[in-house]
């Protein structure tokens, strides 16, 4: 299969020839190779280039999941778009909803305002929301990115994800990867990294003059945004109690933790309450978690409750659209008027919000050793299902990555034994990381 995606790869290229002098040159420069075949998909009655994809037809569970061979590529449509060859991607919880249908009506709505009425129109869908790897194609107003460049960015939740092996996003969506990082690491950051900004800045008043010596709680610490999040609140001078279970306790502590509460000892709450109340927190568990977590806030100080797990996406898919989005305002309204007037404390949720400029400054800081990657588990593009399949036993200790392209899973056990930032995937690997920095 690597030799039919690498032959999908130059046919892809070929088509660029299409395009004129313009993207030919620059590939050329870049060292790509332009040739003038095309390949051609076998239902459509006209000529299209194809890539390999992992697709679902229809929601369900992971039974619908669907190599293809015939999934039309991307193209550079708009000038501010950027094309990226994927070299590797990686799965987050959401992956496994949006497999089931979680959220369709309104990102379907958000991805094309016209197919409210097309009940058909999101398939066949690829997942995927990270991925690392290579600039191949610009458009005329992008001014940051040129082919050949190594990217990564985290894919919107409305476009086709990066399980295949092209994705087409706008420049702003996209950053520079990070230089000590290989692709298989780049790809466990840019979702969970712009997933915890949007909260913690968007919504929590944080960021890097702002937060020295604030105390923040992450509840269920030790998943891709709780794993990210430790790292940039201690790169910001944060006082980071994180809770999880036990077996993740030195994983968390190698992040930079500073106290861990492991909620299998006993009752989670009583073991907080006896600590000096919370700045900030970022509830990654939701569900009971806000009957007793709002009483750990400073009262009357401007302190903050950001949960990730919001009624939202669930309220339209259940209500439709616009009941559903009613719903979820209402609630959020409630919620926050009663926890303002009771105690002075701001009650909001957050978003994935995709942006490449932060990422840039995410770049900037895994580079100077203050963020490490933290893999899990790694699968060839071959074994995508496997992959869901690990994801969905639960109890996260960072990301499960896939290598997609086929030069990294030839270089994947070298890179394991190797690389000190690919060793974060381990409790071992991470305090060791964290002692050199």
């Amino acid at each position: 299969m690597g030799s039919v995606r690498l032959m999908a790869s130059t046919r892809l290229l070929c088509l660029f020839n299409a395009k004129a002098a313009g993207s030919t040159k620059t590939l050329a420069k870049a060292g790509w190779s332009v040739c003038f075949n095309r390949h051609v998909c076998s239902s459509p009655s006209r000529l299209q280039s194809c890539m390999s994809a992992w697709v679902i037809d229809q929601y369900g569970t992971n039974e619908v999941l669907r190599y293809t061979e015939e999934f039309t590529a991307p193209s550079v449509v708009s000038a501010s778009e950027v094309m990226i060859k994927v070299h590797a991607a990686s799965l987050n919880p959401l992956d496994i909803s949006m497999r089931g249908g979680y959220g369709a009506k309104l990102l379907k709505l958000r991805k094309d305002p016209m197919s409210v009425k097309d009940n058909d129109s999101e398939f066949p869908l690829v997942l995927g929301r990270d991925v690392s790897g290579v600039v191949v194609d610009c458009g005329s107003e992008v001014t940051h990115f040129f082919p050949g460049d190594e990217v990564w960015a985290a894919v919107p939740p409305w476009k086709q994800g990066s399980l295949a092996e092209f994705v087409t996003l706008t420049e702003y969506e996209v950053s520079h990867k990070p230089k000590l990082l290989s692709h298989t690491e780049a790809a466990s950051i840019p979702y969970v990294a712009n997933t915890a900004l949007s909260a913690l800045v968007n919504a929590g008043g944080l960021c890097r003059d702002s937060s020295s010596n604030k105390r923040v709680l992450i509840t269920g610490g030790s998943g891709g945004v709780g794993t990210f999040s430790i790292q940039l609140l201690k790169a910001w001078g944060a006082h980071v109690t994180v809770t999880c279970s036990q077996n993740a306790e030195g994983l968390v502590r190698g992040l930079g933790a500073d106290e861990v509460v492991d909620y299998t000892a006993g009752d989670a709450a009583e073991q907080l309450e006896m600590m000096e109340k919370f700045d900030v927190i970022l509830d990654n568990v939701g569900g009971e978690t806000e009957e007793w977590a709002m009483g750990l806030l400073k009262p009357w100080s401007g302190a903050k409750y950001i949960t990730l797990v919001t009624p939202l996406l669930v309220s339209t898919d259940s209500m439709g659209l616009l009941d559903g989005m009613f719903s979820a305002g209402f609630t959020l309204h409630n919620k926050a008027v009663q926890n303002i007037i009771s105690s002075g404390v701001f009650y909001r949720w957050g978003f994935f919000a995709p942006d490449g400029p932060a990422l840039d400054e995410v770049s900037r800081l895994v580079d100077a050793g203050k963020i490490l990657p933290v893999v899990e588990a790694q699968f060839p593009f071959t074994q995508v299902p496997q992959a869901f399949q690990k994801l969905e036993e639960g109890h996260a200790r960072g990301k499960t990555v896939v290598r997609v392209a086929e030069e990294d899973d030839r270089q994947a056990e070298e890179l394991q034994q190797d690389s000190p930032a690919g060793a974060a995937g381990s409790e071992q690997g991470v305090q060791e990381s964290a002692k050199q920095n």
